[in-house]
């Protein structure tokens, strides 16, 4: 028996949405993309890698910004789940060590391997990070710095997709900031059928008063441990693969 498709809104910004779009088609459910969030590359950012020992990338969108900047594949890089280690493999580096987890996992890792690295850990990603990597392993006593490459700019849902939120089954968040987006959204508006699913704990923090059906997180924050949500309490195999939805926003 095919479970029944649920409409799944997918929030995080491209590239990412197209990725878990196709993931969540695979299931069997119905996935609309309509990012809450746009990537872009800050401006004029200069590269320094005097003295640094590894590259660690929390997200694969630093990756991304950090090879179109600089050629140098050579640097050891520790990357914090499968998504951004595949993006680390894609742009060329070799060595490359994934935690598989959030980051505090990410600095546990990297401070196990200090005795290996004789530099600076430089922390490459978004202007407001969501969480703070680089004071976990300074307070390892390690000497890290992080450098802003991207930011992550908040895109107001459509007229079209809010006129559609009493169809939504679910939606997706990655992201403490798609999170605080998504709260403003729903302020002021019950949506008693809608189930937020959120990759952590700092992920769920923002919406976790909002008037839905539940606020769950998923028990590791990885992605694979998130979609495994969407059919909670479905026990029925694979749907047939159904089209994906794009919304353009405001």
């Amino acid at each position: 028996m095919s479970p029944t498709p649920l409409n799944v809104w997918i929030t995080r910004a491209e590239p990412g949405a197209t990725l878990t779009a196709d993931r969540v088609a695979a299931m069997g459910h119905r996935p609309l993309v309509a990012p809450l969030l746009r990537i872009e590359n800050l401006p004029d950012v200069e590269v320094d890698l005097t003295g640094v020992s590894a590259l660690a990338f929390t997200s694969s969108n630093g990756v991304r910004a950090f090879a179109a900047l600089n050629p140098r594949r050579d640097i050891r890089v520790f990357a914090v789940g499968a998504g951004t280690t595949a993006a680390a493999k894609a742009a060329g580096f070799k060595a490359i060590l994934s935690a598989e987890g959030d980051v505090n996992a990410l600095a546990g890792r990297i401070a196990a391997r200090r005795a290996e690295l004789r530099g600076t850990v430089l922390h490459a990603g978004a202007a407001e990070p969501a969480g703070d990597l680089v004071g976990a392993l300074i307070a390892e006593g390690m000497d890290a710095r992080s450098l802003a490459l991207y930011d992550s700019v908040v895109i107001p849902p459509s007229a079209e997709l809010l006129g559609q939120l009493g169809t939504i089954d679910v939606a997706l968040l990655h992201s403490p900031k798609a999170a605080r987006a998504l709260a403003r959204v729903l302020r002021g508006k019950p949506v008693e059928n809608l189930r937020l699913l959120c990759l952590s704990a700092a992920v769920a923090r923002p919406v976790a008063r909002t008037k839905v059906r539940e606020v769950v997180r998923a028990p590791f924050p990885i992605e694979a441990a998130l979609l495994n949500l969407i059919g909670r309490g479905d026990p029925s195999g694979v749907a047939p693969r159904p089209a994906t939805r794009r919304l353009k926003s405001k």
